[in-house]
């Protein structure tokens, strides 16, 4: 089973001083800063998702790409892009789609099929997903007819209708031409039955690759109804990719319904969304301390400029608590004493949040002192600390390390003894999906 890291362009810059808090003045971030995949020895995933919405915006936004970046995308192709060519014994698939999430609200996907094809065949994609409409709702009391009427709101069955007639389209057009990338058909539904009825539908089109689509805030229990009814009506030479879904404590099951592949980027937001499991080990997860920049946070900023807060106060708590984490990294620091130290700091950043109790579990524990991938063992502490974008986005390569060994072991692949992960949160992903 594949892992594709969905791209939102996270990226860390290799001249940052974590000390000092600097980067290089002849820093270009397009040129230096580094991908994970760039980061680690040996790439944490098998494959980038790269959305059009990300690139290109929707709804008036502009994305993630300036427009710098996405001329240079489509003149030089994924592979050139995303540096993967100089990376050795390595060969990542690249799968485009549309970003669904991103024009959830609009009555119809902004993109045709035509300018849909001419982005995946321009980027030199080896996977391209039909274009599609997400359906949000799970109900599948909506099957039930009553009194001779069917239950299924109008809005909903369009969806369904428009994403398949989409896909039909889609898979003519790339048949018709000689395109380079393999069709991906969407399926969405509302029910395991409306589900099983789309994966039909796409397989008497003519997809042999079907990605499961709208699946994301669904508990894990649904998840599995729905994948045991298309399983029914799945052909033995089809291929289902789960969009958006990490429920690894279920990948074995998953591999028998058909999944080979899915995405996500839950375990690198959950390093700096997520309230509480932030560090992911084998086996468990621990909160990150926070340390937030007296300068660099607008409600701190906002509750000093009230007079709340006295700024120089402030400043010293912050250094003080910076300088203990250092000094409990190289242990010569107790922890109670940091523990108090960040409590007080705590106080005055976020005086109705107590993380005491978290705080004590993570330092008790100190996990990254354990961890053998390539960021802990280059940042130390600093990996654990909650504080700006390139401490947090490191804790998310780390994370999407952990987690990749995760699925690993959950499919037989590794003898080293790795307990599953816990589930991760449908809260995060839900989160995540519409970022």
């Amino acid at each position: 089973m594949k892992y594709f890291l969905p791209d939102a362009q996270d990226l860390v810059d290799p001249s940052f001083d974590f000390g000092r808090e600097t980067r290089s003045p002849d820093r270009i971030r397009q040129r230096d800063d580094r991908y994970a995949h760039e980061v680690f020895e040996k790439p944490p995933y098998n494959g980038i998702l790269v959305s059009k919405g990300i690139v290109e915006g929707t709804g008036g936004s502009s994305g993630r790409y300036p427009q710098s970046q996405r001329l240079r995308l489509l003149r030089e192709g994924v592979q050139e892009f995303f540096r993967v060519n100089e990376i050795p014994r390595w060969k990542p698939e690249f799968m485009g789609d549309c970003g669904a999430f991103s024009y959830v609200k609009e009555s119809k996907p902004p993109y045709t099929v035509d300018e849909v094809i001419e982005f995946y065949e321009g980027c030199n994609f080896d996977f391209g997903i039909s274009v599609d409409h997400v359906i949000l709702d799970y109900k599948p009391g909506w099957d039930v007819k009553m009194f001779g009427k069917d239950g299924v709101p109008k809005p909903t069955k369009h969806r369904q209708e428009l994403t398949l007639e989409l896909a039909r389209d889609f898979y003519k057009r790339t048949r018709s031409s000689k395109l380079h990338f393999t069709p991906v058909g969407v399926a969405q539904g509302w029910s395991p039955n409306s589900y099983a009825y789309a994966v039909r539908q796409l397989q008497r089109i003519g997809y042999d690759y079907i990605a499961l689509g709208g699946v994301v805030p669904l508990k894990t229990d649904d998840v599995l109804r729905v994948m045991q009814k298309v399983d029914d009506v799945r052909l033995t030479s089809t291929k289902l990719h789960m969009l958006g879904v990490t429920r690894i404590a279920e990948v074995r099951r998953f591999s028998r319904f058909g999944v080979s592949s899915f995405d996500s980027t839950s375990p690198l937001r959950q390093a700096f969304k997520d309230d509480k499991d932030n560090y992911y080990t084998s086996d468990d997860a621990y909160t990150a301390i926070r340390i937030p920049q007296v300068q660099g946070n607008a409600k701190f900023q906002k509750r000093i400029r009230s007079g709340e807060v006295d700024q120089r106060v402030a400043r010293g708590s912050e250094q003080r608590c910076l300088r203990y984490m250092e000094e409990f990294d190289r242990g010569k620091r107790k922890a109670s004493s940091v523990l108090k130290a960040l409590t007080e700091y705590g106080k005055l950043y976020d005086p109705k949040k107590d993380r005491t109790e978290a705080y004590r579990r993570t330092l008790d524990a100190a996990p990254w002192k354990h961890c053998p991938c390539e960021v802990c063992s280059a940042l130390g502490h600093h990996v654990i600390l909650f504080r700006g974008a390139e401490r947090n986005r490191r804790r998310g390569f780390h994370n999407v390390w952990v987690f990749y060994r995760r699925l690993q072991r959950g499919l037989g692949r590794r003898r080293r003894k790795l307990v599953l992960v816990p589930e991760i949160s449908v809260a995060a992903e839900q989160q995540q999906a519409f970022v």
